[in-house]
């Protein structure tokens, strides 16, 4: 049975010294409270094993805080997976929990995404004489276990045990072999990405470097493919090393005069580059008793100087627990900045692992020297602060930068500047941006909704006039505007056509409204009166969109006639339609929070509406899994005498959907959208309408949560939610004060 305990004593010794060495010391993270004391171990309620099954798309392996390195186990390829399997299904993680067959470990991943990507340079250690083909090279394991930080298992056929753990920028493994022949192997041509190509060099009997090209996320975008680079280094100096090559199989004449046609080619001690598609490289070993060799792989984006320049300056001095003790302690100081009393032991290890995934994406893109590569070019530039990648904003711009700006603004703030370098870089705000790719996945014109939300809430320490110059380019460039397709119709018509676009002309109109209705918010911040006027004006275009037969939003033909016939319910479980992305109309109609007021009178009244919000969830339209559904519950507090049922519902789907199990995710982790939903709802205050600043209030799960607030960024040290038993019913009091009303401000809510 797969569990998340501590696997070793010593590790539990390891981590209560380092705490204590903490003792009274003011956290090195400038998004700390002043002097907190990092006595109690978060890290003990994370179960790295959550959403490794169901689609979940984590994985066990660890990372730092928004690390660029993840060791993952990869066991994901070969028949013994089936049906599981990344060649014969849409399959976008190197792990799923009930997979048994092992091919190694991968060093840069993603965590909770819907296409495949990365999952390369993999890592596996074997006895007995070189076998190259993962296929015959691969083994089950046992014994698995993960705690924050930190991952091991055995590999049954060669009775190794692997740990790892990780810096920001080098994967750690530490591998105990038995005594004989050991090797371990570097496989370039395994992975989850769907490119291909590699290179890679023996340097000396401790050293391999190279590259491994990925890209096309999602299959898009193929000719944007980009290299990443990685240097290896080895404990103890190998006996015998060397590269492989499995060329193509060739057809015809070429065929019948290579005697050698398909075979693996082996080049023992060869320290030159090689080149190729299914390439490799091996360190042997002979061990007259049972030996260790720790193992560092030090990645990058720029270069394979900078790889070398990561892996020197993060672990060069540092044996494998000194690196997991601080990887602990970095991990502890942010899970420490909320802190819960009451509730489960299940209900805080959810909490603190929904927190755990919050902090893996955005991760950090620039090298230790501050170097990463500009968009699309790969052009090297340097950045001061941190450069974050993996912005999956379709899924993260509705809860995810809301809690980061309450709880690590400072990270925030790195994350705003983020998306305005990459303007600078390509003229755009991101939209689905990878790596310095921009994938343009999903729909929507979303980074604007998150800039704005982020300003609005006082953190204001970024070029807002640049911000809000980007903004507005998106949402008025009628040419070739790479964010905002079918613009022209929007803006002539309100809204998308099934000609604009081939499909979720609904929702896509949905997301333009939102992201109007940020500019608006942003520009009477910043007293522009006119725009103000015009994009809130055009903020509520989607009722044009909204039919009165159904009460539901419907699509359009150019012609400005309903699309007929219709069915209201096609376009779940993603199949594809006309009016909507990834959804149907049920999933979305409630979707316009920014206006409830409008949608009610549209509706025909609070009871229609609270009747046809009851719908969604009665006729089993309610998706928890998808984006657009997760703001439905908090809805209900929009009407005076239904508020309770926010609460219920609440209560409800987290019973339902976040367990502590593998499959305690209700799918796709969307890079932390869903944990982050977990968080918020957990904690009882939710950010419904982005671009906002303002949280639906409702009963929280634990009796009391304290959040250690940043001084730089707010006027307290910290934030206090509880809840009391009355005869009346559940007390909830913000800091000291009774509050009986169902939203809150941020402002209030921060002083």
């Amino acid at each position: 049975m797969k569990s998340f305990s501590i696997v070793l004593s010593r590790l539990l010794v390891i981590l209560f010294i380092s705490f204590l060495g903490c003792k009274n010391e003011t956290s090195k993270d400038p998004t700390t409270k002043e002097a907190v004391e990092v006595l109690k171990d978060f890290t003990q309620y994370v179960n790295p094993f959550i959403g490794t099954s169901n689609f979940g798309t984590t994985n066990p392996g660890p990372i730092a805080v928004r690390g660029m390195a993840n060791v993952s186990p990869f066991n994901v390829a070969g028949s013994q997976n089936l049906p599981l399997e990344k060649d014969s299904r849409w399959l976008s993680t190197p792990y799923i929990n009930e997979n048994p067959f092992l091919m190694g470990f991968s060093h840069v991943n993603l965590s909770g995404v819907g296409c495949p990507e990365l999952g390369v340079i993999l890592a596996m250690p074997t006895t007995g004489n070189l076998e190259t083909n993962h296929l015959k090279y691969g083994s089950t394991y046992s014994e698995e276990n993960a705690t924050v930080g930190y991952y091991t298992n055995k590999i049954d056929k060669y009775n190794v045990k692997v740990e790892a753990t990780a810096t920001t920028r080098v994967g750690v493994s530490k591998y105990h072999f038995p005594a004989g022949d050991a090797n371990i192997l570097l496989n370039l041509g395994l992975g989850l990405t769907n490119e291909e190509g590699a290179m890679v060099k023996v340097v000396s009997p401790t050293e391999i470097e190279g590259m491994r090209s990925v890209g096309s996320f999602c299959y898009y975008k193929p000719e944007e493919a980009y290299p990443v680079y990685f240097v290896v280094r080895f404990s103890k100096p190998a006996d015998k090393f060397g590269i492989w090559k499995k060329p193509r199989n060739y057809k015809g004449v070429e065929a019948d005069w290579m005697t050698y046609n398909d075979e693996t080619r082996i080049k023992e001690n060869y320290t030159k580059e090689v080149v190729g598609d299914s390439i490799g490289a091996f360190m042997r070993y002979k061990f007259d008793k049972p030996s260790t060799v720790e193992m560092k792989i030090g990645v990058s984006y720029v270069s394979i100087e900078n790889a070398r320049e990561n892996l020197e300056k993060e672990t060069a001095s540092k044996s494998f627990d000194d690196i997991l003790t601080d990887a602990k302690k970095e991990w502890n100081t942010y899970l420490s900045r909320i802190e819960v009393e009451g509730g489960t032991a299940d209900d805080k290890t959810i909490f603190y692992t929904a927190l755990y995934h919050t902090l893996i994406h955005p991760n950090t893109l620039n090298d230790f020297n501050g170097e990463y590569p500009k968009m699309k070019t790969r052009e090297t530039l340097k950045t001061d602060g941190t450069r974050y990648t993996v912005f999956s904003l379709w899924d993260t711009y509705r809860n995810l930068h809301q809690l980061m700006s309450l709880v690590y603004p400072k990270q925030q703030s790195n994350m705003i500047k983020s998306m305005l370098q990459i303007y600078d870089e390509s003229g755009w705000l991101p939209k689905w941006e990878l790596n310095a790719t921009e994938t343009t996945t999903m729909v929507g014109d979303p980074a604007g909704i998150i800039i704005a939300d982020t300003y609005l809430k006082g953190i204001q320490d970024f070029d807002v006039d640049k911000a809000y110059e980007a903004m507005k380019k998106s949402a008025t460039q009628l040419e070739n505007n790479a964010l905002r397709p079918g613009i022209k119709d929007y803006i002539e018509k309100g809204y998308l056509t099934t000609t604009t676009v081939h499909s979720g002309s609904v929702s896509t109109t949905q997301e333009y409204n939102i992201s109007d209705f940020a500019i608006a918010q942003l520009a009477k911040a910043l007293d522009k009166k006119d725009d103000y006027n015009t994009f809130s004006e055009r903020a509520i275009s989607y009722r044009k969109l909204f039919d009165k037969e159904f009460n539901l939003l419907r699509p359009k033909n150019d012609d400005g006639s309903w699309v007929t016939p219709y069915n209201p319910e096609a376009g779940a479980n993603f199949e594809k339609n006309l009016g909507f992305i990834e959804g149907n109309a049920w999933q979305y109609t409630f979707m316009v929070a920014h206006d409830t007021k409008g949608l009610i009178e549209l509706m025909g009244g609070e009871t229609p509406f609270v009747n046809r919000l009851e719908d969604v969830f009665e006729k089993n339209q309610f998706d928890m899994a998808n984006e657009p559904d997760i703001n439905y519950p908090f809805l209900f507090n929009h009407i005076k005498g239904q508020e309770y049922k926010t609460g219920l519902k609440v209560n409800e789907l987290l019973k339902q959907h976040f367990k502590n199990t593998p499959d305690g995710l209700p799918g796709n982790d969307d890079t932390g959208t869903m944990s982050a939903w977990a968080v918020f709802s957990m904690i009882g205050i939710y950010p419904v309408s982005p671009a906002e600043p303002n949280y639906a209030l409702f009963t929280p799960v634990f009796d009391k949560i304290t959040i250690h607030l940043d001084k730089n960024y707010y006027k307290n040290n910290e934030l206090i939610l509880s809840k009391k038993s009355t005869q009346e019913g559940i007390e909830i009091k913000v800091n000291t004060e009774v509050f009986d009303k169902h939203f809150i401000s941020h402002e209030t809510l921060t002083n």
